[in-house]
């Protein structure tokens, strides 16, 4: 490169580190990538962004050496819907190979050569229960045994060590409550502790620069809409690559749950990675939300997102069923979040100023975006409104969502707790359950 093209770089690249700089990432290094030559360039890379101020998430895959590995020990590794099914035999071995590249993985992190980028700097990686597992379960009478999904994420812990400028590193392999092991799908993983940890963006690996056009060019932005679409598309003709069509699966829920930038990258080219965050064209494929979400108080236009939202928990029970009459005269008690014009969650604030009590009501999340503890924002927002109305007290009745409502802050209550308007509405055949926050406990210049 000639000088004037470094300089030209360099200066190019100096509003993109200012920009990432203290921002947290997750890297989704799927097990194909692992196997390709410019595999510890991509390690050094990522070591890279840590010395610029990024904290780093490092998911990885294992597939392919799972494959060869239990080929080579004569297992039989069968599959259901897309999924391995992990036997205890199976189990044994993937144990292994995950645990060995765990190790590969962190020592070439944890170099400090002259060969590498990072020379004469020293670098933290650290791995640990920070994923808590759970079995899939059996499906169409087919036992998962030890294949799992994510059941909780250690936020706290995970914050605690990128805080300490150290770089999380994740494996496939997950305990659960009980003290078991189970293997995961590293998508999943890093799609999870993406959504919990709110990072500001997920990266991932496929073979091409991205997600290619019919002329075989990458396409530089897409919307989760058009992904999906797309997706769709090259799942009947197979003219996308495995690692692609599994990012792209999860960037579309990532997205769709609130991280703002997803970056899918070619494992094959040098340095793509540092070209895709730190230049002005890009040269990878990048996913993003079409728009922003609105919190705003509901209006009767709004009438049929929001039953379109609580009819599905109504038939099921969890809610009471409230007629479309009855909804237009309860519209303004409602709050609501709008994204790209489809009202996506809810929730109600019914007051009683004769006692100076609140109820909190008809939560509901769209199923498609139930990732982003919209639920919680929610409730933080009544909560709000209650103080400024010099509310003492919320209620909440549930028959089904009580532990949420006691890890919130609530604590359980009886009927005669209720302001009397609502006591005498009490419906004793749904025996719902009644819990009560203390609004005066709430430390008073603090906004929830």
């Amino acid at each position: 490169m000639r000088t004037t093209e470094l300089v030209a770089g360099f200066r190019q690249s100096t509003p993109y580190v200012n920009a990432h700089r203290g921002k947290t990432f997750v890297v989704m290094l799927g097990g194909e990538a692992v196997e390709q030559p410019g595999y510890r360039s991509i390690i050094n890379d990522v070591a890279l962004l840590t010395s610029l101020g990024i904290k780093i998430v490092l998911v990885f895959g294992a597939r392919p050496q799972f494959d060869n590995a239990l080929s080579q020990a004569g297992i039989h590794s069968a599959f259901h819907n897309g999924i391995r099914v992990t036997d205890n035999e199976s189990l044994q071995t993937i144990k292994q190979v995950s645990g060995a590249m765990q190790l590969d993985i962190t020592a070439m992190l944890s170099m400090s050569l002259c060969s590498t980028p990072m020379s004469g700097t020293s670098l933290n990686v650290v791995s640990g229960n920070f994923v808590i597992a759970q079995p899939l379960g059996i499906d169409d009478g087919v036992d998962y045994h030890h294949s799992g999904r994510v059941r909780r994420v250690d936020v706290d812990g995970i914050r605690h060590q990128l805080d300490n400028n150290s770089i999380v590193l994740l494996g496939p392999i997950s305990a659960s409550v009980t003290g078991e092991s189970f293997n995961l799908t590293a998508e999943e993983i890093a799609t999870q502790v993406a959504l919990k940890l709110n990072a500001d963006k997920m990266i991932g690996f496929c073979h091409e620069a991205g997600i290619l056009d019919e002329k075989g060019e990458a396409i530089a932005e897409l919307m989760p809409n058009e992904a999906a679409h797309l997706l769709a598309k090259y799942h009947k003709s197979s003219e996308i690559c495995k690692s692609a069509a599994v990012f792209l699966n999860a960037a579309i829920e990532a997205c769709r749950g609130g991280i703002h930038r997803c970056h899918l990258v070619s494992y094959k080219e040098d340095g793509a990675l540092l070209q895709e965050l730190f230049s002005l064209d890009g040269i990878g494929t990048q996913i993003a939300p079409q728009s922003s979400e609105q919190l705003r108080s509901a209006t009767i236009s709004d009438i049929n997102g929001v039953l379109n939202l609580i009819r599905p928990l109504e038939e099921l029970g969890y809610l009471v069923r409230r007629s479309r009459e009855q909804l237009e005269m309860e519209i303004e008690q409602f709050t609501v979040i709008e994204r790209d014009g489809l009202i996506i969650a809810c929730a109600a604030l019914y007051t009683f100023p004769e006692e100076e009590a609140g109820e909190f009501a008809s939560l509901a999340v769209h199923p498609q975006y139930r990732d982003a503890d919209r639920g919680s924002f929610l409730l933080r927002t009544v909560i709000n409104k209650a103080r400024k109305q010099g509310y003492k007290a919320l209620f909440a009745l549930t028959t089904r969502s009580i532990h949420w409502f006691l890890e919130q802050g609530f604590d359980c209550a009886n009927v005669d707790d209720l302001p009397a308007k609502k006591k005498s509405l009490y419906n004793y055949q749904r025996r719902s359950k009644i819990l009560k926050l203390d609004l005066t406990r709430l430390p008073k210049n603090r906004h929830f």
